[in-house]
């Protein structure tokens, strides 16, 4: 009986409901937000020109936003006001809206309302946008709004452009391709890589920037815009807007002679005198006139010194471990390695490496460290444990807790690894995963663990060739495709060519396991 009466009162409570209801199912009342997300709008857009009414915008009738735009550069398509906003799904999505001379009323983090009833929403000369309009659609409501900074490697624009078009980003620690001469300028197409791959950057002849010389690296910000190749498609490239959309980051190109191109620290047969690593040469070079040393650190709480490591990469005890590359030559595009004097691929009973160019080979559980580091037989972690390994090049042989490395490797992210507050930790290197200098706030950050120097690798277990794949220009001097947290699963019978050469995966697909290339 009790049931019976809770379902009428349940019943009555729907139908009371449903009489509240106006025929078209909306609460008395209820009004749609006027302005729609412009996600949405952008969604309306089928290739085909789209006329915008109060009943076509589903109820709305325009949008509102930041602009992203500036045109006092006079590097911009004319006419264009760009606006972004996050109000679907949180995405960031801009749209262009051609308001004529107007539109060099705006400036960057102004907040507008535009009304976009009457207008027609299409591509022109790639970028999709309102037409038909004039400037009498835009309402100011405020100055000065701030815009969040949007890093996007310049893969993601190229694999998406429609994403990006018409919102503000970064390219960061943009690198020209051919390096600059002292005269040339900004001034039509240059070719920029930023790590991730190869964007234009677009500037007019006529625009208030196109003369001055153009830096080592910088930060662009910017807007997507379109030009046509030589079979008629769009291709993207980005514009900046203005001067202070250049962030120098340097006027000087810093190579690296030795990259980390791999490593195993956790090998599947008995462990003893097991471990190695491989390293790229990325120039000719004579360690005994131009001697190198390599260190590693790890951080397990049962090794001393326990605790953060004082002296960065000199601390020594079971923690840090150096070998001294004194002696031996090897060419550029060359491998070397660096550990265990078996020379095995994947410790006691597997596959002998001999026949690869070691540098460095010795027994470390009976020997130590060339004046940093006691005797080891596991100079990095095993298992799968979070706590971090490291891995790290110098030029010379003295090092010291203010030693800067010129290239840094790290697995594993947990463990006493940093205190700010008395400048201790790893010092690492400008690479693909480190900056010195955060490259988008400026400021300062030598160690691992601060600020945006979080990268590190995963580690996998026993077994595991850490293969880092990945591209190093020679010429230019940077990485043009960074490093991958990929790691090759070794048997006893593995050999040299897998570490040193592409090896696909069994079932054959592309996606197999890349060396690091020295590229020209």
């Amino acid at each position: 009986m009790n049931r019976l009466i809770i379902n009428i009162i349940s019943l009555f409570c729907v139908l009371l409901l449903l009489e509240a209801c106006d025929k078209t199912g909306n609460f008395p009342g209820a009004q749609v937000n006027p302005h729609i997300a412009i996600y949405d709008l952008r969604s309306f857009y089928k290739d085909a020109d789209y006329s915008l009414t109060v009943e076509s915008m589903l109820g709305a009738n325009g949008i509102t936003g930041i602009v992203v735009s500036d045109h006092s550069g006079q590097n911009l398509p004319a006419g264009l006001l760009m606006v972004q906003d996050k109000m679907r799904l949180n995405e960031l999505r801009g749209i262009a809206v051609n308001i004529g001379t107007d539109a060099t009323k705006y400036v960057p983090g102004d907040s507008v309302t535009v009304d976009l009833a009457g207008g027609v929403l299409t591509r022109v000369d790639g970028i999709l946008q309102v037409t038909g309009l004039d400037g009498s659609i835009v309402t100011k409501i405020a100055s000065d709004r701030p815009i969040a900074v949007n890093r996007v490697p310049s893969s993601y624009i190229l694999a998406d452009p429609d994403k990006y078009e018409s919102t503000e980003l970064v390219i960061v620690k943009g690198g020209f391709d051919p390096i600059p001469n002292p005269t040339d300028t900004y001034s039509g197409d240059r070719l920029v890589n930023d790590g991730f791959g190869n964007f234009v950057l677009h500037t007019e002849p006529n625009a208030s920037f196109a003369n001055d010389p153009l830096p080592g690296m910088a930060n662009f910000f910017g807007v997507v815009a379109y030009n046509k190749d030589n079979s008629g498609n769009f291709k993207p490239h980005l514009r900046i807007r203005r001067p202070e959309d250049i962030t120098v980051l340097s006027s000087s190109i810093i190579r690296s002679p030795i990259v980390i191109s791999g490593y195993i620290g956790d090998v599947q047969g008995t462990d003893l005198d097991g471990e190695y690593m491989q390293f790229l040469a990325t120039e000719d070079i004579d360690f005994s006139v131009t001697p190198f040393s390599v260190v590693t650190h790890n951080t397990s709480s049962g090794y001393q010194p326990t605790g953060v490591p004082l002296k960065g990469w000199a601390t020594g005890g079971r923690r840090s471990y150096k070998f001294d590359l004194t002696s031996g030559t090897v060419n550029k595009g060359e491998y070397f390695y660096v550990g265990n004097s078996s020379k095995l691929v994947n410790g006691v009973g597997s596959a002998s490496i001999a026949h690869g160019k070691w540098i460095v080979s010795r027994v470390t559980g009976s020997i130590p460290g060339d004046g940093i580091g006691d005797v080891s037989t596991d100079l990095f972690l095993n298992a799968t444990s979070a706590f971090t390994d490291a891995i790290a090049v110098f030029e010379g042989t003295t090092v010291d807790a203010y030693s800067v490395p010129i290239d840094v490797i790290v697995t594993g992210y947990n463990g006493a690894i940093l205190n700010i507050a008395q400048e201790a930790g790893l010092r690492i290197a400008n690479t693909d995963w480190y900056d010195i200098i955060n490259p988008v706030t400026l400021q300062e950050q030598p160690f691992y663990k601060q600020g945006a120097n979080t990268i590190y690798l995963t580690r996998k277990g026993a077994g595991y060739f850490y293969k880092l794949g990945g591209e190093y220009n020679v010429r230019l001097g940077r990485w043009v495709k960074a490093r991958m947290d990929r790691a090759m699963l070794l048997s006893l019978q593995s050999t040299l060519e897998e570490l040193e050469t592409e090896f696909p995966l069994a079932d054959g697909t592309s996606e197999g396991w890349l060396p690091t290339k020295a590229v020209e």
